[in-house]
């Protein structure tokens, strides 16, 4: 099933990007959406912690530089962590934290980068195993208000009609939640965890 959803994401996007044209700018090198915190599924730490494990066989070198990253992240982000630090799973109540504020400007974790972001190069060292939620960011989609939400750096010069017809497949975001709910099923998990967390070590526990 997992693997069915990333090649409809993926698909959905290529999608997408045909229809946008050069309303959307995302590019190797942009990275504005590689900095703040975000929740991601259990799945997707899983997937994460998956391709770490293979890069540390195929470019140790690499894996070293993001555990590094991991770990410098993992001291800004503790005292402010709005849940379990032990098992890096949120609270239920996480978007009322400091590090979720409503308000970009007053947010702690705003600003800070993914660990899986090269900052030299610009790109994302994990790009085969990024969670759902990177695959599918930047052309327009529905939120649960019915708004279409894109990238604050695309479709400047796009009317309404423009950015209606670049929607992402709308029927993503139910989909992603059947297939997670179905994997932390099986595994005996619940929850959600930061890309932080995900990466510190082993499986965290329930």
């Amino acid at each position: 099933m997992l693997q069915s959803l990333i090649q409809i994401a993926d698909a959905a996007l290529l999608s997408a990007t045909q229809r946008s044209g050069s309303h959307l700018v995302c590019r190797p090198g942009c990275t504005q959406c590689c900095h703040g915190v975000f929740p991601i599924s259990r799945r997707d730490a899983a997937r994460l912690r998956e391709g770490l494990q293979a890069l540390e066989q195929s470019d140790p070198a690499k894996s070293q530089r993001i555990q590094a990253r991991a770990a410098e992240s993992l001291a800004r982000l503790n005292p402010h962590f709005p849940g379990d630090t032990s098992t890096g799973i949120l609270s239920g109540d996480y978007e009322t934290s400091p590090l979720f504020a409503d308000e970009a400007e007053n947010a702690l974790g705003d600003n800070e980068p993914c660990p899986v972001l090269d900052p030299t190069t610009g790109t994302c060292d994990l790009y085969e195993d990024r969670p759902i939620v990177c695959r599918t960011f930047g052309p327009p989609m529905r939120t649960a208000d019915g708004n279409l939400a894109t990238c604050e750096l695309c479709y400047i010069h796009a009317t309404t009609e423009e950015i209606a017809a670049c929607e992402l497949d709308p029927t993503i975001p139910a989909q992603e939640a059947a297939s997670n709910e179905a994997w932390n099923t099986v595994h005996n998990l619940h929850g959600e965890t930061l890309i932080t967390y995900a990466l510190r070590g082993p499986n965290p526990s329930r």
